[in-house]
């Protein structure tokens, strides 16, 4: 089924962040900013296993406990379990990504894409949720950012795995579509070259944001929009960089990409315009793109990306951003500008 009948809104909510990326976050405060977003209207809510080890995905069944299960759509993914044997979780190989998070629960992460581990690992994320069934489930992280080159065989182990798996649940009902979450495009260009299975959309993080989009138009966002697929986008603030963070990519931004930003916030000073409604504006004027789900751990953070989304921002900025080469000239931009 197509993303894009499925997904409730355009603005959803990554909790990667519940499951303490980068620092301990008081279980109030984690709980207290999905109220946040229920109450500002998301109804769209993306987690994973890995984030903290489970964290994210208790944390989240919690909060949304109380809530009627036919009012929301939860994303969860595969690839990882996680056992109830100990586990230092600043120990863990996670590739790029490693330390994101080391304030995570300690339980064991096993990587498995197998296909008993898929529909183990479906049903652990059900108890965890607290829920009955998972709209959208997402292969998670089958490419070289964890793997390094050894992805290839991990993604060929997801084939012949989570791949048929999920389309079988797809077809049988038990879940309304499935895909790949990954941080890298090759994964999905490499998927839909193939004749089968067939994934209904993808989630993409980082890899289509003002800072970092060129790679995604050459082939995904093209091949996606012909065939009525759909992209979640995630990590549009590109982990915090577009927003005056020192982090891009989970690691300390190069000069480079810092150079990048402060010329965008210069061009977006001058037209008065906010640089999370640039971000969040330029990523769904994509007609490939489904919604966009920001990550939060503090309440106030849902209030500033609805304020975003909801910014008047004029076509001359845009037009501006396009001159001065810092979009790409096939980026479909808000308005047709």
């Amino acid at each position: 089924m197509a993303l894009k009948g499925i997904l409730p809104g355009r603005l959803g909510f990554g909790t990667a962040p519940l499951g303490n990326m980068f620092r301990d976050i008081p279980e109030a405060e984690a709980l207290a900013t999905v109220e946040a977003a229920w109450a500002d209207g998301i109804r769209y809510f993306d987690t994973a296993p890995l984030y903290g080890a489970g964290l994210a995905e208790l944390r989240l069944g919690e909060a949304l406990s109380s809530k009627p299960r036919s009012d929301y759509v939860i994303s969860t993914k595969v690839g990882r379990l996680i056992l109830p044997e100990i586990d230092d979780p600043a120990s863990r190989d996670l590739g790029e990504k490693g330390g994101v998070f080391q304030h995570g629960l300690p339980n064991r992460v096993v990587n498995d894409y197998s296909h008993d581990a898929t529909l183990r690992s479906i049903d652990d994320s059900l108890k965890r949720l607290k829920t009955d069934r998972i709209d959208i489930v997402w292969v998670h992280d089958v490419a070289q950012d964890f793997y390094g080159d050894e992805w290839l065989g991990v993604f060929e182990s997801a084939r012949k795995g989570a791949f048929a798996a999920l389309d079988r649940l797809r077809d049988e009902g038990v879940i309304m579509a499935w895909g790949l979450g990954v941080n890298r495009v090759e994964p999905i260009e490499l998927v839909l070259a193939l004749e089968g299975p067939r994934p209904d959309g993808f989630l993409l993080a980082g890899r289509y944001s003002l800072l970092d989009h060129d790679r995604a138009l050459q082939r995904v966002m093209p091949m996606v929009a012909e065939r009525d697929l759909g992209i979640v986008v995630g990590g549009p603030y590109s982990s915090g960089a577009l927003v005056g963070g020192p982090n891009f990519e989970y690691a300390p931004a190069t000069p480079q990409i810092l150079a990048k930003v402060a010329a965008i916030k210069a061009i977006a000073d001058r037209h008065h315009v906010g640089m999370k409604a640039a971000g969040l504006q330029f990523a769904l004027a994509n007609p490939a793109v489904a919604a966009v789900i920001p990550g939060a751990s503090r309440p106030d953070r849902i209030t500033e990306d609805r304020a975003a989304l909801n910014e008047a921002v004029p076509a001359a900025f845009w037009q501006e951003l396009r001159q001065a080469g810092l979009v790409s000239a096939a980026a479909p931009l808000p308005g047709g500008a």
